[in-house]
This record gives structure tokens, C-alpha cells and sequence, in this order.
């Protein structure tokens, strides 16, 4: 498939810049894979749609506040740093701007001294290797000066942090929030419970990979970014338990599908899918032809055209159904992207 299959108009009006309040007020598009039928509700009303066992699987992963303004030392330039992810301790793969104006060795010093990094090594990415000299906790210290790496295309600052934060964030380490998480509040999801469906939970840390184009025509030849995961065994086996008994596992953002279809690791020969416990990174790519194993229905964003993600979607619920719903919410003034309006393909 080529590149130009994914690609679609989107006015520069209907990228949103700021959440929906209050979080669940945001518009919901249902699309049924079967009927192909499109139909338009609120966030709110997302109960009416799940069924008592039901398996509905969050990524509970939270975004740190990885930018960082600094000086250079001796001279005083000024620099932004982005922290992209842990390497071990004190080292962070980082994304340096202006990156030309450090060289290795090289100190930028954050909060009067509070932080200082230094410049170890430049990786063939472009992206540079970082050694960080605090005190105390890095996280507290981040707390205090870091702020949300919110995506290029949103130009209005964040005046609430907590607005870039799922409401059941736990796990530190993302560069970016999974989106599709943010429509819930915590009142939403005890009704959704209580209605008996079952909440599990899993980690993705998103990566700022999700935001890099794609530039190769034929999809195929796009090298996928990498990201950290991790299942527990308890997650994996009540999974397996709802595929055997012909539950749906409903993947709350595309995060959730590429780790739940990364630990896929096994089909019995019953051809039920097994899951174990698994951590490590995953790079799967995943577009229209990828046979899915393990989600039955999926609540996600509105996503850019020709990128990544509106190939996952396009996998799951075909190419043409997805352009078709992607047109109707443009016509029909639905906001795009983070801090966008939702779909749930059922």
C-alpha cells in the first residue's frame, strides 16, 4: 500500500488546542465494523455501548514533565532540552534545541544550578546521549521545572498539567499521554464498572516517536519507532480467561493494541490466543493486512493523516470504513488529535 491511501483533509481549524471540560464531554463517533454504520453521542454515553463482561484494558503509563529550559554554561545560550527515554540512572536519551550549539562535554545548567546536564555523546538519529548531577529525586526535581512536552501542533500552553494526564495515570516514563485515556473521569469509569465490565491495566511508555511522519511511499519500507511495555502475569491470565469465554477485550488507544498485540505470543490448539507476562520494547507496525489477535473493539483519537496510527486503525476496521468516518467528522466539525474528540470501533 502506498502512502497517499492514508492521507485525507483536515482544516487547520479543527486541531484542538485545548481538553474538552469536562473530560467525558468530549463528542464520540461509534462505527460498527459490521453495519458500517456511523452514528454520533458524547463521551458520556460510552456505558450504553459495553456489555456486562466486557474487558475494557487501559495503559496506565504517566507523562513526565520531560522539557527543560536551560543555559548553556559559560555562555548563558539558551537551550530546550526533551527527555525521550531512560537509558540506565542518570542517562537520558534526549533531543537537544538548538542542537548545534552544544558540543560534547559541553554542561546546561536548569534552575540556578538545580539541574545540570551534560552532553555525552550524539547518537546517528541525531538524538544525544545526557548525563544529568542533581540532588535528591530526579522526579521531584522535574516536578519542579520540567514542563508537558506537548505535541508541535498544539501552540497554546497547558495551565493545568494534570489536563495532559489520564485520570488513572500511575507509572512515570511516557513523553506523551495516551490520548484516547484522556475522555474518562473518574466517576465515568465507576459506572462503567459497575455495570460489570472489567478494568485491567497495562503499561506502554508512548514515545515521541509517535509523532514522526512517515516519509516512505510504500508503507512497508517506514522503520518503526520503538517503545517500552510491560503485562503482568495476573493482566495476561484474566485476558486469556475472557478470550476463552468469547468476551470482548476493548483496547482503550492505540497504545494498548500494540502492547497487547506484541505479547500475543502463542495460539493454543483450541485457537485461543495465549497470553504470559511480558516487559521489553516493541516496534510492531501495524497496517491494513495485519490479522489481530487479541482487541475486539477499540476506543481511540482522531489521528493525522498519512501517519502510523490511521494505519492501525485502518487494520482494524478498513481502509475505506476509516476514511469514511474521518470525512463525515470533518464535515460534522469533530476536533482532532491529543486533545481531540474520540471514535470507538466496535
Amino acid at each position: 500500500m502506498r502512502l497517499e491511501d492514508f492521507d485525507f483533509y483536515l482544516p487547520e481549524e479543527l486541531i484542538a488546542q485545548n481538553p474538552a471540560e469536562p473530560r467525558d464531554s468530549s463528542k464520540l463517533m461509534v462505527v460498527d465494523k459490521t453495519s458500517r454504520q456511523i452514528a454520533d453521542y458524547h463521551f458520556s454515553e460510552i456505558e450504553k455501548f459495553l456489555r456486562p463482561g466486557d474487558v475494557l484494558v487501559l495503559n496506565k503509563t504517566k507523562v513526565i514533565p520531560a522539557r527543560l529550559l536551560g543555559q548553556k554554561k559559560g555562555t548563558g545560550a539558551k537551550i530546550e532540552i526533551l527527555l525521550l527515554k531512560r537509558i540506565k540512572d542518570n542517562l537520558w536519551e534526549v533531543l537537544i534545541k538548538p542542537g548545534k550549539r552544544l558540543k560534547q562535554e559541553q554542561e546546561v545548567i536548569f534552575g540556578e544550578g538545580v539541574l545540570i546536564g551534560k552532553l555525552m555523546s550524539i547518537l546517528k538519529n541525531g538524538n544525544r546521549i545526557m548525563q544529568f548531577e542533581y540532588a535528591g529525586l530526579f522526579e521531584e526535581v522535574l516536578d519542579s521545572l520540567g514542563k508537558m512536552p506537548l505535541p508541535p501542533y498544539i501552540t497554546t500552553e497547558l495551565k493545568d498539567k494534570e489536563r495532559y494526564q489520564t485520570v488513572y495515570a500511575k507509572d512515570s516514563g511516557s513523553a506523551a499521554a495516551p490520548t484516547a485515556g484522556l475522555h474518562f473521569t473518574e466517576e465515568l469509569l465507576e459506572r462503567i464498572k459497575n455495570k460489570g465490565v472489567e478494568v485491567l491495566e497495562l503499561l506502554l511508555h508512548v514515545g515521541l516517536g509517535t509523532f514522526r511522519p512517515v516519509k516512505t511511499e510504500a508503507i512497508t519500507e517506514h522503520e518503526m519507532h520503538s517503545e517500552y511495555f510491560r503485562i503482568d502475569q495476573e493482566t495476561a491470565e484474566r485476558l486469556n480467561c475472557a478470550k476463552r469465554e468469547g468476551r470482548r477485550v476493548i483496547a482503550v488507544g492505540t497504545t494498548v493494541v500494540r502492547a497487547l498485540e506484541s505479547a500475543a505470543t502463542r495460539t493454543s490448539e483450541k485457537g485461543n490466543i495465549e497470553l504470559t507476562s511480558v516487559e521489553g520494547w516493541t516496534d510492531i507496525f501495524i497496517y491494513p493486512g495485519y490479522k489481530f489477535r487479541v482487541i475486539d473493539a477499540l476506543i481511540t483519537n482522531f489521528h493525522f493523516p498519512r501517519s502510523t496510527l490511521i494505519m492501525l486503525v485502518s487494520a482494524f476496521a478498513g481502509r475505506e470504513l476509516i476514511l469514511q468516518a474521518y470525512h463525515t467528522a470533518v464535515k460534522q466539525r469533530y476536533r482532532f488529535f491529543s486533545f481531540g474528540d474520540c471514535m470507538f470501533i466496535i
